[in-house]
């Protein structure tokens, strides 16, 4: 952990895939069966696509995964994606698939005996950030779930200036694995903490970042400082 004194925020954003869920232990089964119905479908003829891409380009809204994983595909064959994607992951939820990252919920909880308000900042869609969180048990510990698909933004830092404007928050830590989150957090002057434990993202997009955890419980170390 990179050690700095960080300013006790009133608020915790959370970034979703990669911060607080494991999205391979979900996304995995999910990527071969919306590749299967698309050739089944004669949507889409190639070969299925590495899921490595796709976990490489997690943070990013639907439009640009699907046209850095499959380039040459038609708009048809996108749409269907979408869809397919959506009604598999929310499957998969519901049949107990995808985990946590380790400590997640019992460190949340610590944050919010702590007083401090827990948010979710999501370039996904908002029946999956929601559905995540639902079947997983952390919903009733947020105070919003906010997603690009709910709030149709074309940024996350335009999320998160829509997040702390309807709540009234005047000083938030940002958390979460992605340059997209470093940048959400410095675009509205918040203070930004880097995942390092998920693999999907290179270190380089952490650069910025006021500080680095290897381990999500150092988020409750760090408030205690």
């Amino acid at each position: 952990m990179t050690e700095l004194k960080l300013r006790k925020p009133e608020a915790v954003i959370f970034d979703m895939d990669g911060t607080l869920f494991e999205t391979d232990t979900l996304l995995v089964p999910v990527h071969r069966r919306l590749f299967d119905t698309l050739r089944a479908e004669g949507l889409y003829e190639h070969e299925t696509p590495p899921v490595e891409r796709l976990l490489g380009c997690l943070g990013m809204v639907l439009e640009d995964i699907w046209r850095e994983i499959m380039p040459d595909s038609s708009e048809a064959a996108r749409k269907r994606a979408d869809v397919l994607m959506l009604q598999y992951e929310l499957e998969g939820l519901a049949a107990g698939e995808g985990t946590l990252y380790p400590y997640v919920e019992q460190t949340l909880r610590e944050l919010k005996a702590h007083g401090v308000k827990l948010f979710v900042a999501s370039n996904g869609l908002e029946e999956y950030v929601k559905g995540v969180a639902k079947y997983r048990g952390i919903a009733p510990l947020f105070d919003g779930l906010y997603s690009a698909g709910e709030y149709e933004t074309l940024s996350k830092v335009d999320l998160v200036a829509q997040l702390l404007k309807d709540h009234g928050v005047k000083s938030a830590w940002m958390v979460g694995d992605r340059s997209s989150d470093v940048e959400a957090g410095k675009g509205n002057g918040l203070q930004t903490i880097g995942c390092a434990y998920a693999a999907y993202g290179q270190a380089a997009e952490l650069a910025g970042a006021d500080v680095l955890i290897t381990d999500f419980r150092e988020l409750t170390r760090l408030l205690e400082q």
